[in-house]
């Protein structure tokens, strides 16, 4: 067995685990789009990735801005993309916490991160300074949809997640661990292990990050110090005739983000 380290150099086990709910993820962001903003054709994917959401919105006709730290990702994603889509399609290297583009300032009618990257932002000024910078480039009725996982804090056990996907010949096994979260140093510890096996081949790719943790408390008080305000809130069905009631438990949350009117200006 070969052992390699870091998940994102290598974006088509990466693709092969995550892609597979790409086209239900865009029928959501489109509808979402039209129910609570502009219904617009910009959008902005912050850590795009491999580009899987890239490719398939642009197929459906949108034009897209995406950006990411892994330049291997980014290589996979501008080569995943067909001669058509091309001119469909900026991507840029940044970190999330940075990227700006003056030309874009007020341009995007939808931003998008819908798995949890938010959270390797391990600080309140990261945070704040993506959400901001995000802000910055979306129309006045413009919207971002943000997806992670919430955090219980007293939970006792460590959390585990298991699955099995198909690549060609290959089988492709994704084995992910959350610690236990420190409510005193804002983080957990992850672990994620990918496996593959198939004719002639045995690798295992294991990853170690932290993740900054936030319950509700947390991310209502983070978004209200941004200047947002939660138009709505679902999970991760992709649901959009099925939103999250208040008192619902489920830690998988995805908000719908506008600027609230109060600090518009500011």
């Amino acid at each position: 067995m070969q052992r390699l380290s870091d998940w994102y150099d290598h974006p088509e086990y990466y693709e092969a685990i995550f892609g597979t709910d790409t086209a239900r993820e865009v029928d959501f962001l489109l509808e979402v789009g039209r129910r609570h903003g502009t219904g617009g054709k910009r959008w902005l994917e912050p850590a795009c990735g491999a580009g899987r959401l890239v490719e398939e919105s642009s197929r459906r006709g949108l034009q897209v801005v995406g950006y990411d730290l892994s330049d291997k990702m980014l290589a996979y994603a501008r080569a995943r993309l067909a001669p058509a889509l091309r001119r469909r399609v900026r991507l840029y290297p940044s970190r999330m916490e940075d990227f700006f583009r003056p030309e874009l300032e007020g341009q995007m009618d939808l931003a998008f991160n819908l798995v949890s990257t938010f959270r390797y932002l391990d600080s309140e000024k990261a945070a704040l300074a993506h959400l901001a910078g995000t802000r910055r480039l979306l129309k006045p009725d413009g919207i971002y949809v943000l997806g992670f996982h919430l955090t219980e804090y007293a939970r006792e056990k460590v959390e585990h997640e298991r699955w099995v996907e198909r690549l060609g010949q290959d089988t492709v096994v994704c084995n992910t661990r959350e610690g236990l979260p420190d409510r005193k140093l804002r983080r957990s510890a992850m672990r994620n292990r990918l496996r593959i096996t198939g004719p002639g081949k045995d690798l295992l790719i294991e990853t170690h990050w932290f993740f900054r943790t936030y319950d509700l408390t947390q991310t209502r008080r983070l978004f209200r110090t941004a200047g947002l305000e939660i138009l709505a809130t679902y999970d991760f069905d992709y649901q959009v005739d099925a939103p999250r009631r208040r008192g619902d438990r489920r830690l998988d949350s995805i908000f719908v983000l506008r600027g609230s009117p109060e600090s518009a200006g500011c």
